[in-house]
């Protein structure tokens, strides 16, 4: 109709060509990423962080120019893990990540504030809208992957990315507990609500390998992730083993110099995507 504004909400027309009102942001006009990835789990304390630091480092190891967006905005520790504590600048045009000594492109919350120790206490929409800025205000410049370190469950700032940035596939961080299944089964379904393919799950802390006798010992008791996978008809990338050495790296921003092997399956995943 000659008069429709676009905005299929506010219309109770019944049109032929009617599709869905995006709700995707406009990244900043500066910016060039090809692709996001989100790396998600359906509970804290999964290690979901230091997976998405691996595979950034994993991508950017492959020969591809890397981003990490911090979107757990109460729980930001990327700067941590890659040792950077200041943004590059910023300009009329917007804002430039920090970056870290190989070359990775990071924004985080705590890169914005005065003393990174202090809390961020935000209501839950003022969170998502910060989430939503490290898009469309950050200049990511010429990144072929983008990765999306969000915080646990399936809440505010979830949604507010699945909705507003073009995620392009999802890794789900997961530990072999009994209540992997129903945690998984939730962060699976919101994929799906979403529309949002997912790649398939990392399993973090699947077993600790004795330094003595090289023996595997399933601390947390054994997996039930297979299972579940198969249930879903996902791939199982990656698991990976309880280290202390990775833990360390972490705590002093060395995460560029870790091991990354155990990820290949699931950095292979992330490289196919099309």
């Amino acid at each position: 109709m000659s008069s429709c504004n676009g905005n299929c909400s506010s219309c109770g027309s019944d049109c032929a060509d009617r599709t869905a009102e995006s709700l995707l942001a406009q990244p900043n006009p500066k910016s060039n990423v090809k692709k996001v990835i989100a790396v998600v789990s359906g509970k804290g304390g999964v290690g979901k962080s230091t997976v998405t630091a691996m595979l950034a480092v994993a991508a950017a190891r492959a020969g591809k120019r890397v981003g990490v967006l911090d979107a757990d905005i109460t729980g930001p520790s990327a700067p941590t893990a890659f040792g950077v504590n200041e943004c590059q600048g910023a300009s009329e045009e917007g804002l430039y990540p920090a970056l870290s000594r190989g070359g990775i492109q990071i924004m985080s919350i705590n890169l914005l504030l005065d003393n990174p120790a202090d809390p961020v206490v935000w209501r839950g929409p003022v969170i998502a809208g910060a989430v939503k800025q490290f898009w469309t205000d950050v200049i990511w410049e010429d990144v072929d992957y983008l990765f999306v370190d969000m915080p646990p469950g399936t809440g505010d700032v979830p949604l507010t990315v699945f909705q507003s940035l073009p995620v392009d596939g999802i890794i789900i961080v997961t530990s072999p507990q009994d209540l992997v299944s129903m945690i998984v089964s939730k962060a699976v379904k919101m994929a799906n609500m979403m529309h949002i393919p997912v790649l398939g799950f990392v399993e973090n802390y699947a077993y600790l390998q004795c330094p003595d006798c090289g023996k595997r010992i399933e601390v947390f008791g054994k997996s039930h992730l297979d299972k579940v996978a198969a249930d879903f008809g996902l791939p199982v990338l990656a698991r990976l083993p309880i280290d202390p050495a990775i833990a360390e790296s972490y705590d002093n921003g060395l995460m560029e110099t870790v091991n990354t092997d155990a990820l290949s399956g699931a950095i292979q995943a992330i490289l196919e995507e099309n």
